[in-house]
């Protein structure tokens, strides 16, 4: 119904193949999309550079975002060989453990600055840099969860950070929409990701959303990379500044 042919999309966050980020670069890629994709250091790049070469990545390379030269870099490698940029995926986030696993009100400063810089503002950075590379439109898209509306146990200092993505969403898309920039975020139900395993009893949460979502069954990463890519496509150019739920109907029951 749709085709990414002679589109290119930026893919941050793959981490292995349970990643949304893997689930969603494999949805692009098939649909005919050229890559990019990153890793965060050293210590990530054996496990993703493979999967990176499965896919025919055109672009690879190191990115933590904390590194605006490293950022600089990998957008000017994709100016060089690209010329533009049709889709950005930004699958990132963090928090340091012990305020992950506190009470949100005992999260200290540095935490929470640190939780947002890397989950939040890197997200508007980097669509500050692609801005330039889609003269006739494009697509960016973020990673949610539904902690961000509603209080999740054990998500914690994480609900008010993914809140924080989910206005920056509706806010980018205000701005950028005159220029055909499309800003979106994908809220998943829970899923069994490595990220997600640093939260507190999240294989209880598993067990729950499977039992409660009307489908009984949870989304998996294939599901949120069919959604992704038909958000990049140019059918879905009309569309944007939402939080779309993946979630088999358990946020409307959870």
């Amino acid at each position: 119904m749709f085709s990414l042919e002679g589109q290119t999309a930026l893919v941050v966050g793959v981490a292995n193949r349970n990643s949304i980020a893997w689930g969603c670069a494999k949805a692009l890629q098939a649909q005919g999309a050229r890559l990019a994709i990153t890793w965060l250091n050293d210590k990530a790049e054996p496990h993703v550079r493979p999967l990176a070469e499965e896919l025919g990545a055109e672009i690879m390379g190191p990115l933590d975002v904390r590194n605006e030269a490293q950022m600089d870099a990998l957008y000017a490698e994709i100016t060089e060989r690209w010329g533009k940029l049709d889709t950005v995926l930004h699958s990132i986030a963090f928090c340091p453990r012990d305020d992950l696993h506190g009470r949100v009100v005992d999260c200290s400063a540095e935490g929470f600055g640190l939780a947002m810089d890397i989950s939040v503002h890197s997200f508007l950075r980097m669509i500050r840099r692609a801005e330039p590379l889609m003269p006739k439109g494009g697509t960016c898209i973020t990673v949610s969860f539904q902690g961000a509306s509603r209080v999740v146990e054990h998500y914690n200092i994480m609900g008010p950070v993914k809140a924080a993505l989910e206005s920056a969403v509706r806010y980018a898309a205000a701005e950028l929409g005159p220029r055909g920039i499309s800003v979106h975020a994908l809220s998943p139900g829970p899923l069994a990701t490595r990220a997600a395993s640093g939260i507190a009893e999240f294989d209880e949460l598993l067990d729950a959303a499977a039992h409660r979502a009307p489908t009984h069954h949870l989304a998996t990463i294939e599901d949120v990379g069919a959604y992704c890519a038909f958000l990049a496509s140019r059918e879905a150019s009309n569309v944007t500044g939402g939080v779309h739920p993946i979630d088999g109907g358990y946020g409307i029951v959870g």
